[in-house]
């Protein structure tokens, strides 16, 4: 073989290979195991998510999305993300709140910190008071995990929930065991009086069943139509605080997120902004709809939730989060970032709200 050709031979045969390598990293599938079965609209949107990213990367990263359990139980995603069992994870900080209590300021500051805080001055303080260094600081220096988060999907207000039985007052509620989130949440029922208890949500409805628990929420009248709760109870309470805010984040594991390209690395971060948006519009439109065929169909009665539970709530929310902040620093450090923000947003917030909040009863009435 005359030489040129052996070095052409090589050359291509060299070209191959690093085709063949890139290949191998460009095209990557990971697996993201949530916190949510696939009923749930949250589940849809994090598919939603995973095919935007496989769009911007225009097919080079394909991410498998798991329902709970599908890998580990939903409270154990953050642990599964770390040590790599998955490459990503989807959930709520305050999932980890039995890690450390002032994750749960992250995805749901209590009755807005104590503070007023709603769904968007919450997301205006994720990104322009300072918590998403926080949040970074969160895994990186406090629980000292590896993984990188992202928050992602505001899905807030949640509705106090379904009970057995209609409540006139925080009297009556207390004489009811009811499902609440796990961490400071339930810590703040508890310290109104009432016997609150966390549960997955795949086991609420047979916990239900059962007559364990007498009451309970979940995220919002789509997802408790695809749960079923309206098949066991048909008092629905709208306006709950315990989740004013709360915001699902998408977790990745750090060791697999630090090899990624920095055009990666920012396509991740770009797609979860993309899906903030589109979860406010989604999430009114299916709740929307889901609520007025639950009127329609099913039977049930839509309450104001009692006019003394709020005043009761941020009581006991202040006394709550106060406690833990004399406790610890980095709780502390959250809830006055928070609180600090709030003493500037919530006055204008509070005032432009009441412009829809009129528009909305004024359009209302015309109606009748």
């Amino acid at each position: 073989m005359k030489p040129w050709l052996r070095k052409l031979g090589a050359a291509l045969l060299a070209l191959g290979g690093l085709t063949m390598a890139g290949t191998v990293v460009a095209q990557q599938k990971i697996r993201l195991q949530t916190a949510v079965p696939t009923a749930s609209i949250y589940f849809e949107l994090m598919k939603r998510y995973a095919d935007r990213v496989d769009k911007m990367s225009g097919g080079k990263l394909k991410i498998d999305v798991l329902p709970d359990g599908a890998v580990v139980p939903a409270f154990e995603v953050l642990d599964a993300v770390d040590k790599g069992i998955v490459e990503g994870g989807f959930a709520w900080t305050h999932y980890w709140s039995g890690k450390h209590a002032a994750a749960g300021l992250f995805s749901n500051p209590m009755a807005g910190a104590g503070a007023g805080l709603d769904q968007l001055s919450h997301m205006a303080w994720l990104a322009e008071g300072g918590g998403q260094a926080l949040y970074d600081k969160l895994y990186s220096d406090v629980l000292k995990v590896k993984v990188v988060g992202f928050m992602l999907q505001p899905m807030g207000p949640d509705p106090l929930g379904w009970f057995k039985q209609p409540i006139a007052s925080v009297e009556d509620f207390k004489k009811m065991k009811y499902r609440s989130p796990p961490g400071i949440t339930g810590e703040i029922f508890k310290e109104m009086g009432v016997s609150a208890v966390a549960l997955p949500g795949g086991e609420i409805v047979p916990a239900a069943q059962r007559g364990v628990i007498d009451a309970a929420e979940w995220i919002g009248p789509a997802d408790d139509v695809n749960l079923g709760l309206h098949r066991v109870w048909k008092h629905y309470y709208l306006q709950g605080l315990h989740q004013s805010t709360d915001v699902g984040e998408v977790l990745f594991n750090k060791t697999w997120f630090d090899k990624q390209s920095p055009e990666t690395k920012e396509m991740l971060r770009t797609a979860a902004m993309a899906t903030s948006a589109e979860t406010y519009v989604f999430n009114i439109a299916r709740n929307a709809a889901a609520l007025d065929k639950l009127k329609r169909d099913s039977q049930i009665v839509v309450h104001d939730t009692p006019a003394d539970f709020f005043p009761a709530f941020v009581k006991a929310t202040n006394t709550v989060l106060d406690r833990h902040a004399a406790k610890d620093a980095f709780f502390k450090e959250v809830l006055d970032s928070q609180r600090n923000f709030a003493k500037t947003v919530v006055p204008y917030w509070t005032k432009i709200n009441a412009l829809y909040t009129n528009l909305g009863n004024a359009a209302l009435q015309e109606k009748k």
